[in-house]
């Protein structure tokens, strides 16, 4: 069997030559038993932002940069389902890219997710932990104010870490549709010592898709995608999450999301609040600019390089 006839899922790449596999995204995916269309919108052109006043006047925001962090790798495989064999809820995540100027969408964009697992781990780097700490798992009420005191653990950044070892669970790559849409199945994250529950994001543009793969291209957008306090206080009441006691940075304190809503990544979620064990549906129009490069390496958002590495900087 050649390389370009492996499953999805089986196909490694590097970002100058990644194995091509179909035309688009995906049309529709299962979760809980129930189907769920793949875009957080649901037209193209405009993207659906016409569709509540909200999204349109979202529509023309970018979304916000941030910094990388030490646990991207740039030899992901391209697949949609990255969940392999981790435990977790499971969720569905359905982003749609448009053009932040004009709405439009960007199609054939190559879009990068990774993120720990339940335990707060990431693969490729699993002797790093997840950062230690020995918090108790977070329960009770959603915060309602304003943080009172200082974040927990060493604040988050710090340069990019080679990988330790061969584990690639929770990442993968694939390729917006006509519409800028596309998803990813995988497990709801967990939480790591000096950050709140995240999953990382980068979008690749004029790169070309050919019968060998995708070759060239820039990002023009690196980010991170957030969860609210009741969903992650929920989760935290089911197994894996419950059985993770390393101390847990709340959405209002952490220091890489910038308050800003859905705009800052925060994402839209649908799930049963008595199950949230049968799965979660999360939703995103992420806003880019495609003629800029953002590759998460500067910017005013990111803190200083701790002394030494510390798995709390993803």
């Amino acid at each position: 069997m050649t390389e370009t006839q492996k499953p999805p899922s089986e196909q490694g790449w590097t970002r100058r030559k990644a194995v091509a596999v179909g035309a688009g995204g995906l049309a529709a995916a299962g979760l809980g038993g129930t189907a769920y269309a793949t875009g957080a919108t649901g037209r193209g052109g405009r993207a659906g932002a016409e569709s509540a006043g909200a999204d349109a006047e979202a529509c023309y925001r970018l979304t916000s940069e941030t910094v990388e962090g030490p646990y991207y790798i740039d030899a992901d495989k391209l697949r949609r389902d990255i969940t392999e064999d981790r435990e977790g809820i499971p969720l569905l995540l359905a982003l749609t890219v448009i053009d932040s100027d004009t709405c439009g969408p960007v199609r054939d964009a190559a879009v990068d997710i990774w993120h720990c697992d339940a335990t707060g781990v990431y693969s490729g780097y699993e002797d790093q932990g997840s950062g230690g700490g020995g918090g108790p798992a977070p329960t009770g009420e959603p915060p309602t104010g304003a943080p009172t005191g200082a974040p927990t653990g060493p604040p988050p950044g710090g340069g990019h870490q080679e990988p330790t070892d061969d584990t690639r669970y929770l990442r993968g790559t694939w390729r917006t549709d006509r519409h800028g849409r596309v998803a990813f199945r995988t497990v709801f994250p967990g939480w790591y010592r000096g950050r709140c529950v995240h999953i990382h994001v980068k979008v690749h543009v004029d790169g070309e898709w050919t019968d060998a793969g995708y070759e060239g291209g820039r990002a023009c957008h690196t980010g991170q995608f957030f969860f609210d306090e009741e969903s992650v206080l929920a989760s935290a009441a089911v197994e894996p999450y419950a059985g993770n006691t390393t101390e847990r940075t709340t959405l209002a304190e952490d220091t890489i999301y910038d308050q800003s809503g859905v705009g800052g990544g925060l994402l839209r979620l649908r799930y049963d609040r008595r199950h949230i064990d049968r799965g979660v549906h999360a939703t995103i129009t992420v806003g880019v600019d495609p003629e800029a490069t953002q590759d998460g390496q500067g910017g005013p958002r990111q803190p200083s390089a701790p002394a030494s590495p510390s798995p709390s900087a993803g």
